[in-house]
């Protein structure tokens, strides 16, 4: 399961978002968190459909999209994505 992080510089909410991915990480076996700032990876970022940071995409081990949240979730939002996207 993979929690992906789309961040920009000088975002307080960006910071926020990644101490609750990584609390939802130390939570869920087996779950992943990857970042990717939107000003250094530009393609990517569009190519998700990304429009603000912090936005996160929770998605299952074959890359389906399970949940979306563009500003910042709550840990129990995360969570029950992440069951969602367990196998």
């Amino acid at each position: 399961m993979k929690l992906t992080l789309y961040t920009s510089a000088f975002c307080e909410p960006c910071m926020q978002t990644r101490a609750i991915l990584a609390e939802a990480s130390r939570l869920v076996p087996g779950a992943s968190v990857a970042e990717f700032d939107v000003a250094r990876n530009v393609e990517r970022a569009e190519a998700d459909g990304i429009r603000v940071t912090p936005t996160v995409i929770v998605s299952t081990p074959d890359g389906d999209e399970v949940f979306r949240a563009e500003g910042v979730p709550t840990l129990q939002q995360v969570l029950v994505a992440a069951a969602k996207a367990l196998p």
